[in-house]
């Protein structure tokens, strides 16, 4: 049996915008940047990572930075019931950045990155080739409007407040 999601609190939302804004930053910087004790900032990062909330720290790359400036958007329309085989093939493909299973017009939407156009034509035709894709559809990205970000959707909502962290600590984020 699964655990039902896990609902954040106030805490909770500080806690993963100050890992937002300072990724490198231990528990003792953690404590000082919310005004939480060591302990609580420890034993509640420790618990989002447990549940599953918090799921890594990898690094945000600049992908033209890194040298890949073309960033394009794949939909795939899939044969019946290939979705396994398709999840298969794509993590093959390096220039696939991540896909979702979608409802609409397609049945897979990809993210994918190229070093150049050229590239990006070649990344398409291997797509092309896996047997269980029908057709696909490929849209350039231009420019980025909304950087990736959490934050914002998390603090959109009402939260419970902790009842173990000073009011104060909560209220001045």
């Amino acid at each position: 049996m699964t655990e039902p999601p896990r609902k954040l609190d106030q805490l909770d939302v500080l806690l993963i915008k100050a890992l937002t804004e300072n990724p490198r930053a231990g528990f003792l910087e953690l404590s000082r940047i919310t005004g939480v004790s060591r302990a609580t900032v420890q034993s509640r990062v420790q618990r989002l990572e447990t549940s599953g909330v918090i799921t890594g720290y990898g690094p945000d790359v600049d992908l033209p930075a890194a040298g890949y400036p073309v960033l394009a958007f794949v939909s795939l329309q899939i044969a019946q019931g290939d979705l396994a085989q398709i999840a298969t093939e794509l993590t093959r493909i390096p220039d696939v950045l991540e896909a979702y299973g979608t409802t609409g017009g397609s049945d897979v939407l990809c993210r994918v990155a190229a070093t150049s156009h050229e590239g990006l034509q070649r990344t398409l035709l291997r797509i092309n080739e896996i047997p269980a894709v029908v057709r696909s559809t490929s849209v350039m990205a231009l420019s980025e409007v909304v950087a990736p970000r959490y934050v914002p959707l998390l603090e959109a909502v009402e939260r419970p407040r902790p009842t173990r962290v000073r009011k104060s600590t909560i209220d001045s984020s």
